[in-house]
């Protein structure tokens, strides 16, 4: 799962307090400009005045996602859902940490709770379905093994569940 640049972009023009709107908008600028650790620190250190900030946190989660510090924005993640039950995005960022470290029974309950939320999230709808296939292969795979002889229509079954899952290397946040 990728963020796509203008995922972040727009996460910086939610509407914020003047003086944490300095803060987000001096963090797009560093991150637009591949400064990201940097971007990432401002935020960080934005949320030392403001630990609560929902934008704030959310922001810092998405950037570590990006910079590869998953183990991270997992942690933040889990808390914004916790301290945000009621919104949805969080459990997609979770559920797509869940399934790049390969655990797809928890990205798909993640972004069950994040649909139950806000069913035509379209993110999660397509993260869903990124996941099912993934679960769809999972399954094949483990009946091709368990059977004594495996049948062509099996086969098949894998062949083209895999050409479906190639391209999904990464969800989107």
């Amino acid at each position: 799962m990728r963020l796509p640049l203008t995922s972040l972009a727009l996460l910086f023009a939610l509407a914020t307090p003047p003086v944490f709107a300095d803060d987000l908008a001096s963090a797009q600028r560093l991150w637009l400009a591949g400064q990201k650790t940097q971007a990432a620190d401002l935020v960080a250190q934005a949320l030392t005045r403001t630990p609560d900030d929902l934008q704030l946190r959310f922001a810092l989660g998405v950037m570590q996602m990006e910079l590869g510090e998953r183990a991270k924005a997992q942690a933040l993640f889990t808390q914004l859902t916790q301290d945000f039950p009621d919104l949805a995005d969080p459990f997609n960022n979770l559920a797509v940490l869940h399934a790049a470290a390969g655990d797809l029974d928890a990205a798909q309950a993640a972004l069950q709770q994040a649909l139950r939320l806000q069913p035509e999230h379209a993110q999660a709808l397509e993260n869903l379905g990124d996941v099912l296939v993934r679960l769809a292969l999972r399954a094949y795979q483990r009946a091709q093994k368990a059977s004594v002889a495996p049948g062509d229509a099996l086969a098949g079954k894998i062949s083209r569940t895999l050409d479906l899952a190639g391209p999904l290397k990464q969800m989107t946040r």
